[in-house]
Formats: structure tokens, C-alpha cells, sequence
């Protein structure tokens, strides 16, 4: 790889020229800069994104954790997420420094490693939750993060969020306007905080429809597609006239554990109990019959979590702090009245 002398032989400047060309400081002719970067252009120079960082007290790295997927699960969000951190990252040139902690895991311990040797010049969270250690910790010792998520409404910290409770209002309102009023929702333990918006955003459709609740149409399960399957079989069990005609699952691995169920129990997706999801993973629209889902914006979400993180790293505060997007429903053939030939 070339370096930094090579450039500067090239060009016949010293490397303290070639230094002021590319950070832009000091006084360089308009004709000694051309010549500098020709000389970058024809050697392929790439500035050592480490050495930029030394010089600059910076280390040009953002730190990301997140929990591995287990074997049976998928997590099509993570991975557009993470790739449009990076994208962004890019934009600013900054890199992502990712870092998996698997449960049980005192991550604590990691981000503290972290922010005392400086690896990271700051930190973009997710999977938050109500308590969330990492947000405390960081607070408390002043590094800048933004997160994917929400925490304790108290705490002051930016973040940027997608309206699950609107997702899932959208959803209940498409099941209303086919005619659906028996709808179930799928939902996630208790203690998920992402699982309790899109849970009342269920709990507001139905109310402002007029319909009572039955406690037996809200189920939870982990977002595990046996768990799903077996959750849903209750509920298909019921005869047809007790039974919900619609299910709202609160990802799209749950849902397709609900479709599996109901073609197992010799019923059709869409005209005998109408299914929708959440996320809108690339499977979604391969499955018989494709899934009516809710997708989220997640290239938007790591745009401005990128865009909020450097602010904050130059001393700016981001306007506005919270940003809460909406998803959108992508409307297929599990929720149509009649899928067949």
C-alpha cells in the first residue's frame, strides 16, 4: 500500500505538504495542491483512518452490541440495521466497531472497557428497554450514545424509535375495513417495552372501533416460531363461530408460526383467519400465501441515529432529540378474503 512518502516523492512536496492537502489546513498554491492530489489519485492513497484519528484525539470508530440470534430465529431488522449504521458511518467517515454480547452477559463491563482505553468515540444502542443498564451507565459517566429505542420516560437521551402502537393500529384498521371484528393479537412477555407499544397500539384500534376485548384473543410468546405455533392452536381449536377471524402477530417469525398452525389445522390463511406481521422481512413476500406486514423505515432510523451521534460528538446538540417514525403496511394475500385459484 502506498503511503503517505510516496505520495510525497510523487509529487516532489514534502509530507508535511501532502499532510496540509488532505486535512485541508495550511497555506498550499492551488497549483502545489493539484499536483498533490494527482499524485493521490495515481498512487490509490487511502489516509490511514487510524492515524487520522491519532491526530485528531479521535479514535473515527462508533461501537455497536447487540445479542446473537439463536439458531431457530431470524432477525431481518438487524441486519438492515446494521448495515445502514455502517452506510451513514461511512458518510461521515467514520467505521462501526461491532461487538456481539450473548446473554448471560455482563455487558457493563465491555462498554466500560470501551469508554476508559477510548476505543470508541461513542456508542449507538439497541434493543433497549425500560431500566436499561447500558443507558444508565453511560449517563452516568457522560459518553455520548444515541439508541434505537426508547427507555424509562424520565431519563434524557436521544433517540430515535419506530411507532409500533401506530403499526399496529394500521393493521387492527385493515382487519376492521375487510369486516374482521374477532381479532387476536400475538403479542411479547410483559417485559418488553417495544412489545407493550405495539401491544396498545391493539388495545386503542379496538377501542376506537367499538369492540370489546377478549382476554383469550391476547396471547404472548417469545419471539420463537414453535412458541408462535403452538400459541396460536387454541385459538384454532375454537369452533368457527367463536374463534378470531384475524391475527395480529408482533413479528413476522411469530407470524409465520401462525400460518403454519392454521394450514395445519386445515384452515386457509386469508379467507379462514386472516394474519398480519411486523418488520417485513425479504421471506415475507415468498411465503403461500405472502404476508400482510408492517415495515419499518430502518434505513431512516440509521440515518439520523449516525446524523444525531456526530452531532453530539462535535459538541452540537441534535434537534429534535426523540424522533418517532412511522411504518407502513405492506398489504398481501394473508390478510385477502378469498387466496384461492
Amino acid at each position: 500500500m502506498p503511503t503517505i512518502k510516496d505520495v510525497a516523492k510523487e509529487a516532489s512536496v514534502s509530507v508535511a505538504t501532502v499532510s496540509y492537502v488532505l486535512n485541508n489546513s495550511g497555506s498550499v498554491s492551488a497549483g502545489t495542491r493539484q499536483r498533490v492530489l494527482r499524485a493521490v489519485e495515481k498512487l490509490g492513497y487511502r489516509p490511514s483512518v487510524l492515524a487520522k484519528g491519532l491526530q485528531a484525539n479521535e479514535s473515527r470508530m462508533i461501537g455497536y452490541s447487540w445479542h446473537p440470534v439463536l439458531p431457530n430465529q431470524f432477525d431481518p431488522i438487524l441486519d438492515k440495521f446494521i448495515k445502514s449504521v455502517a452506510d451513514a458511518a461511512g458518510r461521515h467517515d467514520y467505521h462501526v466497531l461491532t461487538f456481539p454480547c450473548p446473554k448471560p452477559y455482563n455487558e457493563i463491563s465491555v462498554y466500560r472497557e470501551m469508554v476508559e482505553r477510548d476505543r470508541v468515540d461513542g456508542f449507538i444502542l439497541s434493543n433497549t428497554n425500560l431500566d436499561d443498564r447500558r443507558i444508565r451507565y453511560l449517563l452516568d459517566v457522560g459518553f455520548p450514545f444515541v439508541a434505537f429505542g426508547r427507555s424509562n420516560p424520565e431519563w434524557n437521551f436521544h433517540w430515535v424509535d419506530v411507532d409500533g402502537s401506530n403499526g399496529v393500529e394500521l393493521a387492527v384498521a385493515h382487519l376492521l375495513e375487510l369486516g374482521h371484528q374477532r381479532i387476536a393479537c400475538l403479542a411479547w412477555p410483559e417485559d418488553s417495552l417495544t412489545g407493550q407499544y405495539r401491544l396498545a397500539g391493539y388495545g386503542k384500534a379496538m377501542a376506537s372501533a367499538g369492540l370489546r376485548v377478549d382476554q383469550g384473543w391476547i396471547t404472548r410468546s417469545q419471539n420463537d416460531y414453535e412458541e408462535a405455533y403452538r400459541a396460536a392452536q387454541p385459538w384454532l381449536a375454537l369452533p368457527s363461530n367463536q374463534r378470531p377471524t384475524a391475527v395480529v402477530a408482533l413479528s413476522d417469525l411469530m407470524a409465520i408460526g401462525v400460518m403454519n398452525a392454521t394450514a395445519d389445522a386445515g384452515l386457509e390463511v386469508g379467507p379462514d383467519l386472516a394474519v398480519v406481521g411486523f418488520d417485513d422481512a425479504p421471506i415475507t413476500d415468498y411465503l403461500r400465501p405472502p404476508l400482510t406486514s408492517l415495515r419499518q423505515p430502518i434505513a431512516g432510523v440509521g440515518e439520523r441515529l449516525v446524523s444525531m451521534l456526530i452531532d453530539l460528538l462535535h459538541g452540537e446538540t441534535p434537534s429534535p432529540a426523540q424522533v418517532l417514525l412511522k411504518p407502513r403496511l405492506i398489504v398481501r394475500d394473508s390478510t385477502a378474503l378469498s387466496v384461492r385459484s
